[in-house]
Order: C-alpha cells, then sequence, then structure tokens
C-alpha cells in the first residue's frame, strides 16, 4: 500500500514525464476537494498528502533502489495542493498554479535544490513543498493585482 501510494496510484509510471503527471492528477483530486460548505477540505487532504509522503516515500524509494526515483509523485500531489490552498478557485487560477509549480519544481530555485539533497523522505518532499510555495505566493500576488485576469471578478 505505500508504495501505491508513493507513486501516486500508479499516476508516477508514466515513460514521459512522471512528475507531471502526478501534478495533473492532483489537480484533479484538489477540484474534487472544492466541495460546497467545506472550505477546509483542501487543507485536510494537503496535510494527509505531506503525512503520507514522509511514511510513503522511504519504502518506495528503497523497493526503486534510488534516493529519489521518478515514480515517486506523491511529493508532487502535496506540492500542488500546496500551490493552490487558499487561492481562488477558478480554472485559470489552477491552470497557473499547475504550470507555476511544475516550473518551480524543475528549475528548483534556491533554497529547494538545497533541500532536495536532505536524506530520505525529507529530501523528496521538501522540495515540492518548497516549489507549492513560491508558486502559491506568486499567485496570491497576481490575483489580488489583477483579479479580473483570473476569472474571480
Amino acid at each position: 500500500m505505500r508504495f501505491w501510494i508513493a507513486t501516486g496510484f500508479g499516476s508516477g509510471f508514466l515513460p514521459v514525464a512522471p512528475g507531471t503527471a502526478g501534478s495533473a492528477v492532483a489537480i484533479g483530486l484538489f477540484w474534487l476537494t472544492l466541495l460546497p460548505g467545506l472550505p477546509w477540505l483542501p487543507a485536510v487532504v494537503f496535510v494527509a498528502l505531506v503525512l503520507a509522503g514522509f511514511w510513503s516515500c522511504p519504502i518506495a524509494a528503497q523497493r526503486l533502489g534510488e534516493k529519489d526515483p521518478g515514480p515517486i509523485v506523491i511529493d508532487e500531489f502535496a506540492g500542488q495542493f500546496l500551490a493552490l490552498l487558499a487561492l481562488p478557485h477558478s480554472w485559470p487560477v489552477l491552470a497557473a498554479g499547475f504550470a507555476l509549480f511544475r516550473l518551480f519544481d524543475i528549475v528548483k530555485p534556491p533554497p529547494a535544490r538545497r533541500f532536495e539533497a536532505l536524506p530520505g523522505a525529507t529530501g523528496i518532499m521538501a522540495d515540492d513543498l518548497v516549489a507549492g510555495v513560491y508558486a502559491n505566493l506568486l499567485l496570491q500576488v497576481a490575483v489580488r493585482f489583477v483579479p479580473e485576469s483570473w476569472g474571480i471578478v
């Protein structure tokens, strides 16, 4: 079970761009958490994803024989959720959150690259959480300064 959680229930096994595939699945999961009357649900799922990542990543990394193997995408799920928390729920915001998270996850601006070097699950999870923070902060500014561009006015 831990292995399947770490690999995003298999979404990380796509042969091309498994991180992007994991992020795309996470967008779908995020959208499913946007239920009327439950504004806190995405935050609860985010915390569950982080905990599940720290719990499942060591087993999957050991089984796959690498420090941070591509098929492990639970970190992308958590980072993608973080990129979208406390933002308006419109398709333009979700699309921009996806694009920005992927950009920051791939480029790994400081200190993300340093966090990636940490041992075990911490190194697997931390760089994606930093990417999620960067994407979220940039989107927070963007939706406040140009709200009409995001379908939220």
